[in-house]
């Protein structure tokens, strides 16, 4: 019934674990635990900054969110909770319903990456505008933030490309290929992530000197399941190759990039300042 049932789905037939059934519980819900996994770290990394930072707007300390992070913010929680009703409806055998309602990633997938484009450059001039007009006191508090927030343009710009790119192949692949389709899912998904992570100050770091750290715990979020479809494929499956491909060169250029002379000066270009 396994079989058919994955058959039915698009499975192709070397998505199959050596030596035993799809139907396993593990193999079922490897993918559900996994959506729950992203959802805790955003949770984790998420909510005690933003309660901080509200108590602080709260004390007048800073500047109120624009209402673009607030899309921004209920785009990627829609999207992280229809990866998860999407992850439940293919272990609980309802593939049909699966298909149907994750036509929504078509809408939400656009509408994130070009909220997060929009979000990038509001965050900069808002930090930018108090450093250079702000009060004498907004001022020199804000000034040596600039320099940083240009550092972060990297990661946003790098994390809106990434994952666009792997959405796309995860959406492309989604009748042709469900193996493929599943995990890039999940792999362009890892990606933003990082924002979450960097906000874990518990966590050891190499920010704000050098990014490479984000990017290694964006790598470790995945490990559960790299791990699982190793031990139970006995290789490494082609969505893998397939982000290091990208994900490499890119967090390559970010790391050699971060803090450069010649980074800032593109980042002023950027945002015409």
């Amino acid at each position: 019934m396994a079989t058919v049932a994955d058959a039915q789905f698009g499975e192709r037939r070397d998505d199959y674990p050596s030596g035993m059934p799809r139907a396993h519980s593990v193999d079922r819900w490897i993918f559900v635990g996994m959506a729950l996994w992203f959802i805790a770290i955003v949770l984790v990394g998420f909510v005690p900054d933003s309660m901080m930072k509200v108590a602080m707007i709260n004390a007048g300390a800073r500047a109120p969110f624009p209402f673009i992070l607030h899309v921004h913010a209920v785009l990627m929680g829609s999207f992280l909770l229809l990866l998860l009703s999407q992850t439940v409806m293919v272990a609980t055998g309802r593939g049909a319903l699966h298909k149907q309602v994750g036509i929504a990633a078509y809408m939400l997938v656009p509408a994130l990456i070009g909220v997060g484009f929009l979000l990038a450059p509001t965050m900069y001039y808002q930090v930018w505008g108090g450093a250079k007009f702000g009060p004498p006191a907004v001022r020199t508090a804000l000034a040596p933030i600039v320099p940083i927030v240009e550092n972060i343009l990297l990661l946003q710009i790098s994390a809106g490309v990434l994952f666009g790119i792997f959405m796309t192949i995860a959406l492309k692949a989604r009748a042709t290929n469900a193996g493929l389709h599943k995990r890039m899912m999940f792999l362009a998904t890892a990606v933003p992530l990082g924002a979450a992570i960097d906000r874990m100050s518990w966590l050891p770091s190499s920010m704000p000197g050098s990014p490479w750290a984000s990017y290694v715990y964006v790598l470790a979020s995945l490990a559960p399941l790299f791990v699982w479809d190793v031990v139970r494929h006995r290789r490494v499956h082609q969505a893998y190759w397939v982000f290091l491909a990208f994900y490499i060169p890119v967090t390559t250029l970010v790391v050699v990039a971060w803090d450069k002379t010649w980074w800032h000066e593109t980042a002023h270009r950027i945002m015409g300042v």
